[in-house]
């Protein structure tokens, strides 16, 4: 369910950065630059979320990516359509429930890298409702960089596609013709900036 918009693109950071040393090192996610997003087809036209409140991790080896893992969570209350009608509904119980499961999770299993040092796949475990399943979802990576401040970066696209009713996520409208309004595949998509802090 997701779809990212870069805020500050990568080439830009690389512009005014420099590169930091190859070993493996720790991120937290930095938000103010970051987006996680899901993309829905209702009817004829797609549906664009994201999720304003997550937290997240990467051990990021440059000197051997199967050795990185990723770990996020998503307060879904935060969910934002930019329709309130909407946004309300989506955490009712029809959906997320966000009274009694109040985050979706991620956690990496294996990371596989993929023919550069850019480009992996990672698989990993997602919960939503508290439901678990195995993912797998396409990525890449930027080399590690210092920003103007001296604090190290990384930036982190993902992507998969996941299928909700798996997840206890089944509402749906049926339409005259007997069509579901609803699909039931969600695009989930992430573009994420970590900082290792000082």
């Amino acid at each position: 369910m997701i779809r990212w918009f870069r805020i500050l693109p990568l080439a830009a950071l690389a512009a005014c950065a420099v590169a930091v040393a190859a070993e493996p090192r720790t991120y937290q996610i930095d938000p103010a630059h970051s987006e996680v997003g899901f993309d829905i087809r209702h009817f004829f036209a797609k549906v664009h979320g994201r999720f304003d409140d997550y937290s997240g991790t990467i051990v990021f080896d440059p000197a051997n990516l199967a050795a990185s893992t990723v770990e996020v969570a998503i307060r879904d209350s935060s969910i934002d359509t930019a329709q309130e009608k909407r946004d309300k509904h989506l955490r009712s119980q029809d959906f997320f429930w966000v009274e009694k499961y109040p985050a979706l999770t991620f956690k990496s299993t294996k990371v596989i890298p993929g023919p550069d040092s850019s480009h992996f796949q990672v698989a990993g475990v997602l919960t939503i409702r508290g439901i678990t399943k195995p993912v797998e979802l396409t990525g890449t990576i930027s080399e590690p960089l210092t920003d103007y401040t001296g604090r190290e970066r990384v930036g982190v696209e993902l992507e998969t596609t996941v299928d909700r009713t798996e997840f206890g996520v089944n509402w749906n409208a049926p339409l005259p013709s007997g069509e579901p309004a609803l699909q039931d595949e969600v695009k989930l998509v992430a573009e994420l900036y970590f900082v290792r802090e000082a």
